[in-house]
C-alpha cells in the first residue's frame, strides 16, 4: 500500500461575481477551515476593489483577517477577471460574459497551477466553484483536484438546467412562446408552467450570453465530484432526491446563517457601504414595515419606481426602500411620506427582515433574499424580473405559500402596489401567510441545528470529500 500524506487538504475557492453567490461562498470557506482544511479563496480584483471601497479600506485588504485571528487557516489571493477596474460590466454584459468565457479560465489555471505548486505540504488539493462558471471541470482534471460544484440556487432551478437537453428533446427549448405550456418531465421538479421557467429559456434571444453560460457550465457540472446547494433538504426533498442519483448532492443550505463561526467571525462581504436602519426600526410598531428591495443587479425602470412610490402612498404603510438613487421618485414623494418611510441605498438586509418591526418583504425574488425572508419569518410580495427570479417566485407563491404576487397582469399600477400590500400587511391573507412562513422559518432554522439536515448533510459532505481525498492519494501514489 502506499503511503498517505497526512497533511491537511487545501481547499481552492472561487465565487460568481455577484453578491449572492460571494456571500455564500465565504460561508463555505468559513466552514470548510473550521473542520480543519486550509481554504485559499480567490476574489476577482475588481470586487476586491468595489469590498474595499464600500468599506472604506485603502490598499491591499485581506477580508479574512478576522478570521484567522480566530485560528482559521484562510488565505486570501486576487486574480484579474481579464477587464480594467474603470471597464462597466453591468453597461457591457454580454462583452464581459463572452470575456469571462473565453478568457478567464486561462487565469484561473494558472493562479490554481501556482497555488499547488506553492503548498508542497498540502495533503491533496480541492476546487470549490461556482457552478455557472465553464471550466471547473476541466481545471480540475488537468491539476488532479476534487472537484465541488456551488450551486447558490434553488435545487428546482439546478434540475432544470440540468435537464436542458430533455426540454429540447420534448419541444420545449427552444420556448415556443407559449406560457402556459406544462412541464412535468423534469425529475424531481413539481409540475411547472413554461412562464416559470428561467428567463433565459423564456428568452433565450434577449441576452444569448445567458444560455450560453449556462449551457458550458451544466456540461462542466456533470463532471463534478460533489454537488452543494444553498437550500434547505425539507422544502425541496423530492428533487433532491432525484438529483442524487445523478451525483452526490448535499442540501446545506440556508448558507448565509451556516455555523457558529460565520455568527462570530467577521468577514467583509458587502459590495455596498451599509446604512444602519436600527434607530429608526425601533420607533415603529411590530410588523408594521414593509421592507423593499430588488437585489444588486436589477435595473427597475423609472415608471415602475413612480407606480410603486404611488402605491406606497396608497397603502399608508411604513417602510424601508432600498433605492440607489432618488432621482426617479415623483417630486414631492419623501416630503409626501414624511417619517413613514426611510429610503436608503443598501442596508444589511438580514438585520432588516430580522427587526420585529417588519412584517413584508416586496422582493425580486433573488434566491439569498428569498432564503433570508424565509429564515426571519417575513411573507413576501413577488416582483420577480430575470435568470432564477420567475422560478424561485413559482416556489414562494405556489408552492409553499409565504408570498403572493405583485402584479397578476403585465402592467404595475399604483393601485395593484396598494391593494396587495394591503393583503400582505393586513387582513386574513396576512394571518394565513403569516402562519405559513412560521413554518418555512422553523424548517431552516432547524435545518441549521446540530442535529438538523443541513448540518448532517454538510458533516456528510466533510466524510464523503474524506474518503474521495485518501482515493485520489492512493490512485496518485500506486501511479509513482
Amino acid at each position: 500500500m502506499a503511503e498517505i500524506n497526512h497533511s491537511k487538504a487545501h481547499a481552492i475557492l472561487l465565487a460568481y461575481p455577484f453578491q449572492g453567490h460571494i456571500t455564500p461562498m465565504i460561508n463555505l470557506a468559513v466552514n470548510l477551515a473550521s473542520r480543519g482544511f486550509t481554504v485559499t479563496y480567490i476574489q476577482l480584483e475588481f470586487i476586491h476593489h468595489t469590498i474595499s471601497t464600500a468599506h472604506d479600506r485603502a490598499g491591499d485588504v485581506d477580508v479574512f483577517v478576522e478570521a484567522r485571528k480566530s485560528g482559521l487557516d484562510i488565505r486570501y489571493t486576487t486574480t484579474s477577471d481579464g477587464f480594467s477596474l474603470e471597464f462597466d460590466r453591468k453597461l457591457n454584459m454580454s462583452e464581459y460574459w463572452e470575456g469571462m468565457i473565453r478568457d478567464f479560465p486561462v487565469l484561473v489555471d494558472e493562479l490554481v497551477g501556482s497555488i499547488t505548486k506553492s503548498d508542497a505540504s498540502a495533503g491533496a488539493f480541492i476546487l470549490v466553484a461556482d457552478t455557472l462558471y465553464s471550466w471547473p471541470a476541466a481545471i480540475a482534471k488537468k491539476h488532479n483536484l476534487v472537484h465541488v460544484s456551488l450551486w447558490t440556487e434553488p435545487a428546482t432551478v439546478f434540475s432544470i438546467d440540468y435537464h436542458l437537453d430533455l426540454l429540447r428533446e420534448k419541444g420545449h427549448l427552444p420556448y415556443s412562446g407559449n406560457g402556459d405550456n406544462c412541464i412535468n418531465y423534469i425529475p424531481g421538479v413539481k409540475s411547472i408552467s413554461s412562464k416559470d421557467l428561467m428567463s433565459y429559456i423564456q428568452a433565450p434571444d434577449a441576452v444569448p450570453v445567458l444560455m450560453k453560460i449556462v449551457g458550458k457550465a451544466f456540461e462542466q457540472v456533470k463532471n463534478a465530484d460533489f454537488i452543494l446547494c444553498n437550500t434547505v433538504q425539507e422544502l425541496e426533498s423530492e428533487c433532491l432526491s432525484a438529483l442524487n442519483l445523478m451525483q452526490p448532492t448535499y442540501a446545506i443550505g440556508p448558507m448565509n446563517f451556516f455555523s457558529d463561526f460565520t455568527k462570530t467571525v467577521v468577514v467583509e462581504k458587502s459590495l455596498w457601504a451599509e446604512s444602519d436602519c436600527t434607530h429608526w426600526l425601533s420607533s415603529k410598531p411590530p410588523a408594521s414595515v414593509l421592507y423593499i428591495s430588488f437585489g444588486s443587479i436589477v435595473q427597475i425602470n423609472k415608471q415602475d419606481i413612480v407606480e410603486i412610490a404611488h402605491g406606497l402612498l396608497l397603502s399608508q404603510v411604513n417602510f424601508i426602500w432600498i433605492l440607489r438613487t432618488t432621482d426617479a421618485l415623483p417630486v414631492g414623494f419623501q416630503d409626501d411620506v414624511k417619517d413613514r418611510g426611510l429610503i436608503v441605498p443598501w442596508c444589511n438586509q438580514n438585520a432588516v427582515l430580522s427587526s420585529p418591526a417588519v412584517g413584508g418583504f416586496l422582493t425580486h425574488c433573488g434566491w439569498n433574499s428569498v432564503l433570508e425572508s424565509m429564515w426571519s419569518g417575513v411573507p413576501m410580495i413577488c416582483y420577480p424580473f430575470y435568470v432564477d427570479q420567475p422560478t424561485n417566485r413559482k416556489l414562494v407563491v405556489d408552492d409553499w405559500k409565504i408570498g403572493i404576487d405583485l402584479c397578476d397582469g403585465g402592467q404595475t399600477t399604483r393601485e395593484e402596489v396598494a391593494s396587495k400590500i394591503n393583503i400582505l400587511m393586513r387582513g386574513k391573507s396576512s394571518t394565513d401567510l403569516r402562519e405559513e412562513i412560521k413554518k418555512v422559518s422553523k424548517m431552516s432554522r432547524n435545518a441549521l441545528e446540530t442535529d438538523g439536515s443541513s448540518q448532517r448533510n454538510f458533516d456528510q459532505f466533510v466524510v464523503d470529500l474524506r474518503a474521495r481525498l485518501y482515493a485520489r492519494r492512493e490512485d496518485i501514489g500506486s501511479n509513482n
